[in-house]
């Protein structure tokens, strides 16, 4: 790959705080150039929170980077707390967070679970957002959960998948998020810890097209893996708390007019093509790039070239 663009040396935040929303202290941090121009990282998940990495994606020179850790995880607190965690609580968190900060329209840039969020945020307040890069496109319908936590992906990590179920008595097995649903909910703490371990390992060894130890080790730390298993649950037993599952595509035609890059692995495992292919059909005025040797992680270098190029060419509006 020629002119290859990669992440931008790291940053520091020159400005931290929290906000209070319900019972929820939120994370924020600004990043990069305080005079520059706005653009919002929403993480992965849900329930991934703030990767220290992220503030990379954007020149820091040109840039006011703003990444906030959604309720319940990552530097947000309280860590899991599922009550008043829903979709639409999180898009009142990110307009909320841009009044605060005096922001009239910014840049928003979503992977994943990230991608869902930008997408319902965008479509439920259109005149704040400016840009849109898309990451590994994901809309929480039905078939793209069953692929993920049922079959489909089962076939190509099978080692990984044996991992993920064995902590599932046989007879629960047809209904796997359901199985782990039961067990978030239960008083047993130490099988509530060993099941979200081992819902967040699976998640971290189908996220690139090589195994990556360290990924694994990360999403296994106790802290990360009860707010992350707890909430992606949470979220995908109650339909990403949407009215139908093709809302996030029906809704499409309120935000034509914003400019948005798509990127999506052809190789993504964890939010295959076929629903960024979907949402390109219904939206021929965004522009889909596909990284043809990638999966799913932004970390992967022909994902992290597409991403910053993108960041790059929204600099210059």
């Amino acid at each position: 790959m020629n002119n290859t663009f990669s992440l931008y040396p790291p940053c520091m935040p020159y400005d931290t705080g929290y906000y209070s929303a319900d019972e929820h202290n939120i994370y924020y941090e600004q990043c990069g150039n305080p005079d520059g121009k706005p653009a919002l990282f929403l993480h992965g998940g849900p329930g991934g929170g703030g990767d220290v990495n992220v503030r990379r994606f954007f020149d820091p020179k040109i840039y006011r980077i703003i990444i906030f850790d959604q309720r319940g995880c990552g530097r947000s607190k309280p860590n899991g707390l599922l009550t008043n965690n829903t979709t639409w609580d999180l898009v009142s968190d990110i307009e909320l967070l841009r009044l605060k900060l005096n922001i009239d329209k910014w840049l928003v840039f979503g992977g994943s679970w990230g991608s869902t969020l930008a997408l319902a945020y965008a479509q439920t307040h259109p005149s704040s957002v400016s840009e849109m890069i898309l990451r590994g496109i994901f809309l929480l319908r039905k078939k793209e959960l069953q692929w993920f936590y049922q079959e489909g992906a089962s076939n190509i990590f099978p080692e990984a998948w044996q991992n993920f179920i064995q902590i599932i008595d046989t007879s629960k097995r047809h209904n796997l998020m359901h199985a782990y649903h039961q067990i978030f909910k239960g008083d047993d703490k130490e099988l509530k810890l060993k099941a979200a371990i081992a819902w967040s390992q699976w998640e971290a060894a189908t996220s690139s097209l090589s195994y990556e130890s360290s990924r694994v080790d990360e999403f296994s730390n106790p802290h990360f893996a009860l707010a992350f298993a707890l909430i992606e649950n949470h979220y995908f037993i109650n339909h990403g708390f949407f009215d139908n599952e093709n809302q996030l595509i029906d809704g499409i035609q309120k935000i034509r007019n914003i400019p948005t890059v798509i990127v999506q692995g052809r190789y993504d495992m964890v939010c295959p093509i076929e629903t960024a292919w979907e949402v390109s059909k219904n939206w021929p005025e965004a522009s889909l790039i596909i990284a043809p040797f990638s999966g799913h992680t932004a970390f992967e270098k022909e994902i992290t070239h597409e991403l910053i190029k993108a960041t790059n060419e929204f600099s210059k509006s």
